[in-house]
């Protein structure tokens, strides 16, 4: 397996990523967004990686703006509307520069499956996978405190230009895999079950009992990273 740092840009800044590569010709591709206030090198991420590698799909795991080592200062830069044209730009770099196939799917977790959500209404993906992806701001800007003790997040999503409601862009989506923990305490459940009755089959919703918004628990840990590969093996391969 082949892992290598790769950058692309957008909106005029340059964004980093780290790409995967299984021992296969022309693998399909998962590319992942991390949280609002994380980057690409987390745990949950890098293990999904080898995991699809395992299977022959190929990762794409990228910074997006203002955060990790890509350009742009996070309090001026963040909106969803700019990760999701983040997101979109690091599928065209795929496609451009790298030796993989057109199938794609994505993951993200909290506001980065909210990222995925909305992106796949304007590219042509074949799965979706999230963790505790909220369906509107709301939760975001009640509970940024909780997250970090950066002010300039807690404010984030209180501008109205920076809020959103990902509910009308639903009914466009199909071969969506949910995980929501029974016990988050950043985005409740609720927002998991308006995703999964709006979005098409096939689809599926998995609720961790006593799971909180990281996933800490290692055997919801192992259920998520079991559950997810799968889903991209069945929708890619």
């Amino acid at each position: 397996m082949l892992t290598r740092d790769i950058a692309f840009t957008c909106d005029g800044l340059k964004l980093k990523g780290t790409l995967h590569l299984p021992p296969a010709e022309n693998p399909p591709l998962v590319i992942g967004c991390h949280g609002l206030f994380a980057d690409r090198n987390s745990p949950k991420q890098i293990a999904l990686a080898r995991s699809c590698n395992r299977c022959g799909i190929a990762y794409l795991r990228i910074d997006h703006r203002g955060c990790g080592q890509s350009q742009g200062k996070f309090e001026e830069v963040t909106s969803l509307d700019a990760r999701c044209r983040d997101l979109l730009a690091a599928r065209v770099w795929a496609r451009t520069e790298a030796n993989l196939t057109n199938r794609t799917g994505l993951f993200g977790s909290s506001l980065g499956g909210t990222v995925c959500l909305a992106a796949a209404c304007e590219t042509d993906i074949s799965a979706i996978v999230t963790v505790a992806a909220p369906v509107h701001s709301r939760s975001l800007t009640n509970s940024a405190d909780h997250i970090t003790n950066q002010s300039a997040g807690s404010a984030l999503f209180s501008s109205p230009e920076r809020q959103f409601d990902i509910r009308p862009r639903l009914a466009a989506l199909s071969n969506v895999l949910l995980f929501h923990g029974e016990a988050d305490e950043i985005v409740p459940l609720s927002h998991a079950r308006i995703i999964i009755s709006g979005v098409r089959e096939p689809k599926r919703l998995i609720v961790l009992q006593n799971g909180d918004h990281r996933l800490s628990n290692p055997a919801d840990q192992s259920e998520f990273l079991q559950r997810a590969t799968e889903w991209f093996c069945r929708s890619l391969l």
